[in-house]
Order: structure tokens, then sequence, then C-alpha cells
């Protein structure tokens, strides 16, 4: 019988829980120098727009967005190029969109993953867009039973995030997304659903394939006290909703964009500390008609690489550019951090201007 651990990670859909843990939205920020935005044209035509700047360190921004679709102020961090506080208005930077898991943290890749993105010499001539996300968001506009309405999340980043960046902060067209847990589904379904927004994509023990699994978002969803059919409806009456977010069901339109794949098996593995503690134990995850492996202590991350190798399948057969990468390993930021790093050569090549 397992013991009841920590909570270190829910399911791919909460990968950091952020009430509980230091270094996360709801922790106190640490000192910075916050002052008005630099730019006078940090409004949408929606109404969203930037209230306030925050100076966290070299390089580092947070910016605070005022969003209707998100029906509150949300934050988004940036991490600028060499000679972006010199910009002119004409200039331009190819685009990262770095997404975290359903926690939606905005500060993980740069404080919580030792990703050690702020130290890349390859990131220093990229804008890095690291938006917040409500939690559990799933990177959708919830269906809200059929009415829509907050927490929009898919229109906050996209509509609203987005438009804000290219106006006042240097955002180019070259774009490009990666992620983890939720965030690596962002990253495919965002492309899938806007062919030519993001010129390579990146899943790191992504839920790539909800459909698949509506089980396990019912039960993560319960487990927090949150009302599962409010993302997407029903996985029988709005089969169509379901589908029209799921990455496996939208891979043609992923044709001519270079996709990273990668998940651990949910065993121990290398990156996992000695006697590493199982994930604590979620009522209705596990489907009975296709249980857990004995040696699975990140239930989590099995679901993950039976989700991407199923994914990873279909974009082979509709020709989809694919590479992948499973091992051992279990859902946590120690393999997230590997596997940007990784992927990362990809996502260059892809934001470079076409020869």
């Amino acid at each position: 019988m397992r013991k009841k651990p920590h909570l270190r990670s829910l399911l791919a859909l909460l990968p950091l829980v952020v009430l509980l843990l230091p270094g996360s939205a709801g922790a106190a920020a640490p000192a910075a120098e916050e002052h008005a935005p630099t730019s006078t044209r940090t409004a949408a035509p929606d109404g969203a727009r930037v209230l306030a700047e925050r100076r966290i360190g070299p390089r580092v921004r947070d910016l605070t967005v005022s969003s209707p679709a998100l029906g509150r102020d949300a934050k988004v961090r940036l991490l600028t190029p060499d000679g972006w506080e010199q910009r002119r208005p004409q200039d331009r930077w190819p685009v990262l969109y770095l997404l975290v898991g359903g926690d939606g943290n905005h500060k993980a890749w740069t404080e919580d993953y030792a990703s050690r993105i702020q130290e890349l010499p390859a990131l220093r001539d990229v804008l890095v867009m690291m938006p917040e996300m409500p939690l559990f968001g799933f990177y959708t506009d919830w269906f809200n039973r059929g009415e829509g309405g907050p927490p929009a999340v898919e229109t906050f980043h996209l509509d609203e995030v987005r438009p804000l960046l290219e106006r006042g902060y240097g955002a180019g067209t070259r774009r490009v997304a990666a992620g983890e847990s939720q965030g690596g589904f962002g990253a495919l379904s965002y492309a899938a659903r806007h062919p030519g927004l993001f010129r390579a994509v990146a899943s790191y023990s992504g839920f790539v394939h909800p459909s698949r699994d509506p089980h396990a978002i019912r039960a993560a969803m319960t487990y927090l006290g949150l009302d599962w059919r409010a993302l997407w409806g029903d996985p029988v009456t709005d089969r169509a909703n379901w589908r029209a977010h799921d990455p496996y069901h939208l891979a043609e339109r992923l044709r001519g964009v270079p996709v990273h794949l990668s998940a651990g098996d949910g065993t121990a593995g290398p990156l996992d500390p000695p006697g590493v503690e199982p994930d604590p134990v979620i009522p209705g995850l596990e489907d009975p008609a296709d249980p857990f492996p004995e040696d699975a202590v990140s239930p989590t991350e099995t679901l993950m690489a039976r989700q991407s190798r199923a994914l990873a399948d279909r974009l082979h057969a509709v020709g989809v550019p694919v590479t992948t990468h499973f091992y051992a390993g279990t859902h946590s930021p120690p393999y997230w951090a590997r596997e940007f790093h990784r992927s990362l050569p990809t996502l260059l090549r892809a934001l470079a201007p076409a020869s």
C-alpha cells in the first residue's frame, strides 16, 4: 500500500500545488523595482492592457496585465534579449512561448525548475514569454456548460498578451512554443488550432491526448474541488468540443511544424532521488481496463507516456515531422529541464530567419 507523500505532483494537470510550494504565484514576490510600462502602446483592442512592470533581475521582467478574458489581473514573465531595454519602435525579436503546468505559475521556468534559461547564450537573442494560467486552466477557453466566459485562457494568451507584446515589447512574428505537463498540451493545441502561429513546438510530459483519458481529468479536477465538465463539457455529449482541442485529433493541422515529444514511463529514473516517493493516490485516476505497471511510482507520468506515444504514432501517420525521447523517469522538474535543453536546438532552428 502506498504511503501518502507530500503533494509533489498531481496528474499531468497539476505538477506543483500553488498554495503549498515556495516560489509559487501565491508566495511573496522577491524584492523588485515596480514601475509604469515602458511603452504607451500597451492596450489591446479588446481592452486588455499592461498595468505595471516589475524588474525582477537582469533581463527578467514581470508584467501585470488586466485581462477581460480571465476576468482579473494576471502576470506574464519575460526573459528579454540583449539590447531590449534600448529597443526602438521597429525592433523585433523572435519569441519562445515557454508554458508551465496546471498550477499556472509564471515563475516556474526561471525559479523552480533549475532550467538555467537566464544563463543560456542561445537565448540572448530571443524574447521568452512565460504567462500565468489559472489553476488547472488547461490552456483553453472554458466551456462553462455552453455559456463560455472566464477563464478564457486561450484568448488571454493569444488574443490579449500576444498583441500587447507585439505592440510595445519587441515581440516578432517568428514564434515557437514549448511546455511541460499541461504546458505541453498548450503548445501543441495552440499550434494546431492556429496554423501558422508557431514554427515548432515541444512537449515535456505533456497531457497531449486528453480525450483518450477523460476519466483522468474527471478524477484530478474532482480531487481539486473543480467542476470537470466546465472545461470542455461532457466527453460523450460534447465529444466534438473535446476533439476540437485535442492535438491527436488535430494532428493533420500540424503538418510542416516540427514537433518534439518526450515523457518518462513513470518508474524511478536517473534524475529521481533515492527512494523517491510515489505520487498521491487520486481516486479514479487508474483505468481498470488499463492498469498502471506495478513498478510505476508516478502514474501521472505513465499516462503522459501513453498519450505521447499515441500522438507520436498519429503524427508519423499524417506526415508531421516528429522527434521523440521516451525514458525511465517520473513527472518532475529535473526531467522537464533536461528535455527543454534537448529540444532547444530544434526550436532555435525554427526561429532562424528563412534563408
